[in-house]
């Protein structure tokens, strides 16, 4: 006869392990908590080697949670979901939820499993299910908060990329003037203050060189009114003299009052030279063409004064043969007035090559060879034989397709002989050549010297026609005007550096390709 105890030991072990597994399930704790501990009841009570639960994926089924050894395979949990039966040592039962899998229970015993047991694994499945449901949902929104989190992370380190990428310091201050953010070129400029230093400190610590109530004005300005502030700056930090744009923009998180002001300094001394010399250059055309104008008519009158003088010159020769006395005086007068008219024609002339340089021949030219053969012809020259020269020709200068030697030579010259006068006669002359960045100024040729340089306020001025800085009565002012000239009418364009008591510095740069 059976024993009646025997008989009730699986079923009361069965109610036991549910009842534990259940009060796992009714404690205060996370989702995760409560699976994970539910599988380690039920394990513990059936002694089982793995409790765990698996979630069914588009790929299959995975393992999720597990309490034990996780040796089960996937085959085999499959094989046994199939057959309703163990396979390989594995029950396995299916965790569904209005009618569809969303996962199974899996149990490996060390024993075989009873029909109780099934009964047990059931009743957890279905205890299961809705805890799994939740977790998936949970697993669900976790991964979509993640993706998400993760793209906004990508979109902000990409517009972070953007704003270090761009030429310009930017920065944000908020209405407390607090820093918010500051890029990379800000942390390259001429302060050199990290991000990490500036964030979060006022503005007013970090630019402390710049006035305080006209850094804070500024500010409040674009807090009151909403207005963009934009305004040019000079600055000689970087020890030469450097202009930047600063514009404040107002920010506004909402559709409330402004929030934060954002900052960007730009340079723009290149541009703004770049503005000069254009304009520059159609002052020099304006000038060129009204002196075109002008010295057509003066040549006129010119001519006429010139027979007129020549005709007074015979009239006294005829009334001197006469026997006639006349004042030694008017044939002076007489020779003053024709070599006055002489130098005006020299003076028309020029302007007319200044305002219409010639058309002439352009060839392959070697800048190098232009060099030697200046200074072949101002070696006789008085002034530059006293000059100690330095010369550095770059031997793999490439050649000008398109220019005339004999006016690149008379351009040199002009620069060698402006330098030979502002040294005094006394100093050194240093020519120079070298390959340029781009084709279009892929030569350039400079003349520096060591005398007393230009003031910055005349350098826009010294290619104006008639505007010199010599002494009265030692120049016409028009050396330089006709070398613009000239360097123009070979695509080209001719720059100079200057500081006061240390010297200049001509350049002329030429173009390298066929135009």
């Amino acid at each position: 006869m059976t024993d009646p105890t025997t008989s009730l030991a699986p079923a009361s072990r069965a109610l036991d392990a549910l009842a534990s597994v259940i009060a796992e399930f009714n404690a205060d704790r996370p989702l995760e908590s409560s699976i994970i501990r539910g599988l380690t009841a039920l394990q513990h009570s059936l002694d089982a080697r793995e409790c765990s639960l698996w979630l069914q994926t588009a790929e299959g089924l995975v393992r999720t949670w597990v309490a034990g050894e996780p040796e089960a395979l996937e085959a085999a949990v499959t094989s046994a979901l199939a057959d309703d039966a163990e396979a390989g040592g594995v029950s396995a039962v299916s965790v569904t939820s209005s009618g569809r899998r969303i996962g199974a229970l899996v149990v490996r015993l060390g024993r075989d499993a009873d029909r109780d047991d099934g009964k047990l694994f059931t009743a957890v499945a279905n205890l299961l299910a809705p805890e799994l449901v939740h977790a998936e949902r949970s697993r669900q929104l976790e991964v979509e908060v993640a993706a998400r989190t993760a793209e906004i992370d990508r979109e902000r380190r990409f517009t972070e990329k953007i704003i270090d990428s761009l030429p310009l310091g930017l920065y944000v201050i908020d209405r407390e003037y607090r820093i918010q953010a500051w890029n990379r070129k800000r942390e390259t400029g001429m302060l050199g203050v990290s991000r990490d230093e500036a964030l979060g400190r006022t503005i007013f610590d970090i630019l402390h060189r710049q006035p305080f109530e006209m850094l804070r004005r500024e500010f409040d300005e674009v807090f009151a009114t909403g207005r963009i502030q934009e305004y040019q700056m000079e600055s000689h930090s970087s020890g030469d003299p450097r202009t930047y744009r600063v514009t404040k923009i107002p920010m506004r998180l909402g559709d409330s009052a402004v929030t934060h002001v954002i900052t960007i300094g730009e340079d723009v001394t290149d541009w703004r030279e770049g503005q000069q010399r254009y304009a520059q250059a159609e002052k020099l055309a304006a000038i060129g063409t009204l002196a075109a104008g002008v010295m057509h008519e003066i040549n006129n009158p010119l001519a006429t004064i010139a027979a007129c003088g020549d005709g007074l010159g015979y009239r006294l020769e005829d009334l001197q043969k006469q026997g006639a006395a006349v004042n030694k005086d008017l044939f002076d007068y007489i020779e003053i007035i024709e070599n006055e008219v002489v130098r005006c024609k020299q003076i028309v002339d020029q302007l007319l090559d200044f305002s219409r340089p010639k058309q002439l021949a352009k060839s392959p030219v070697d800048l190098n060879e232009v060099v030697e053969k200046t200074l072949f012809l101002m070696k006789h020259h008085s002034g530059f034989r006293k000059m100690a020269l330095v010369k550095e020709l770059d031997a793999t200068l490439p050649v000008v397709p398109r220019g005339n030697a004999e006016q690149l030579v008379q351009v040199l010259m002009a620069l060698i002989i402006n330098a030979t006068d502002a040294t005094g006669g006394h100093g050194t002359i240093t020519l120079r050549t070298r390959t340029g960045t781009t084709p279009t100024d892929g030569a350039i040729v400079e003349v520096s010297d060591t005398g007393h340089g230009i003031a910055r306020a005349e350098l826009s001025k010294i290619f104006e026609p008639f505007y010199t800085t010599k002494a009265p009565g030692t120049g016409t002012g028009l050396g330089l005007a006709i070398c613009y000239g000239i360097v123009q009418d070979h695509r080209g364009r001719i720059e100079v550096d200057s500081v006061v008591g240390k010297g200049s510095t001509f350049r002329v740069l030429l173009p390298t390709i066929e135009w």
